[in-house]
């Protein structure tokens, strides 16, 4: 268990942030990290050749160390589409066959299964909403010899409900299927392997749960889809030559394993250090242990919510960052702006109302919440 982390960050304590979902808080580590990326550009003659890709590299290794990754399988992206969309543009889809996504799932691994559906003449299967929060025993269900692709989350990131990812990438290979998963709701939050999972490709924006900033993401390829299609044709992602050798040559070897999916300038000098502060955070507080820690400040919050007569997913079918709170007769109008008034802050997604808290969460802010919602009901 992690004491209360608080102080790394700038968050008052009359405020109760329950909403790391939406959009973490950066760390004063991070920022001071990117106060200093930033500061560099005012004096470019300092910068050399190798920070265009130095700490781009350090990242993927810190990224892949969460995940079970080499840094050789990681590519840098600004945003979930993007790597959803590397994946569609390499998914051997053809027409009669499925692509199996989830019911609500958010856009960017929604879209691009969409446009590849209809391109291909293949079919879009949408599985419903469990009525017991368990979309596992579906979606395996779904799975056979007409699936192409399974695009899914750890958790669904309207209430954290959980997807067993090792059961679908098992049927995934067992049905030759390609499994495309998208982590932003989860990594870092919570531990995951890619030697057990065995995805295709995987993606997570880094500013929620990485607590990174915005614009920054991380792309796992299977070695296995090196040689694949790139989104973009960058110079850095032709080779790393000290001295710029290649730039007038316009050959395209792509020797440098997944940084073949890079979005174009990875350098980033004012985010991408604030990135690399934030991964080195989570490195040292260790996904397994944050995820035990949150875990049981939600449970005990879970408790306490469903005795005001709100329904929260069973423990077992939920992640432990996350807890979507329902009511059969739907919210009262204006509570999120309401409790918003009271400084709790938290975000409504589909039919839930999602508290998602963090480290700098204590227990002062789950007593906020509660009282806030016990008002709610007079």
């Amino acid at each position: 268990m992690i004491a209360c982390q608080r102080h790394l960050f700038d968050i008052p304590e009359d405020i109760a942030y329950l909403n790391c979902a939406y959009l973490s808080p950066l760390s004063h580590a991070a920022v001071a990290a990117g106060h200093a990326g930033m500061d560099r550009k005012t004096r470019p003659w300092e910068i050399v050749t190798r920070d265009f890709w130095e700490g781009a590299n350090t990242a993927r290794g810190l990224f892949g160390g969460l995940i079970g990754a080499e840094a050789d399988d990681i590519a840098v992206v600004p945003a979930a589409s993007y790597g959803m969309a590397t994946a569609a543009a390499n998914a051997p889809v053809s027409a009669g066959q499925r692509i199996i996504i989830l019911a609500e799932q958010f856009p960017s691994n929604v879209v691009p299964w969409r446009v590849l559906a209809a391109k291909r003449g293949a079919e879009l299967v949408v599985i419903d909403r469990p009525p017991d929060d368990n979309w596992t025993s579906p979606l395996l269900a779904a799975i056979d010899d007409r699936a192409a692709v399974v695009a899914v989350p750890n958790c669904h990131w309207t209430d954290g409900t959980l997807v067993d990812l090792v059961a679908v990438g098992q049927a995934c290979r067992d049905a030759g299927a390609m499994l495309a998963v998208d982590l932003t709701q989860s990594i870092g939050a919570m531990p995951f392997d890619v030697a057990e999972v065995q995805p295709d490709f995987l993606v997570a924006a880094g500013y929620k749960w990485m607590m990174a900033p915005y614009s920054i993401g991380f792309l796992y390829v299977d070695p296995k889809h090196h040689e694949g299609r790139s989104l973009e044709h960058g110079w850095t992602v032709r080779s790393m030559d000290a001295e710029f050798k290649p730039m007038t040559g316009y050959e395209l070897p792509f020797e440098l394993a997944a940084r073949r999916f890079d979005v174009g300038e990875v350098a980033n000098f004012a985010l991408m250090p604030a990135a690399i502060a934030a991964l080195e955070q989570l490195q040292a507080w260790g996904p397994a242990e944050v995820q035990a820690t949150l875990r049981a400040y939600t449970d005990g919050l879970s408790t306490r919510i469903q005795d005001l007569g709100w329904q929260v997913a069973p423990n077992e079918r939920r992640v432990g960052h996350f807890l979507g709170l329902r009511r059969p007769s739907g919210f009262p109008e204006g509570i999120v702006e309401r409790l918003a008034e009271e400084n709790v802050y938290l975000t409504r997604r589909g039919t839930s109302l999602r508290v998602t808290p963090h480290l700098y969460n204590h227990q002062g802010d789950a007593d906020r919440l509660v009282e806030a919602l016990a008002r709610e009901e007079k």
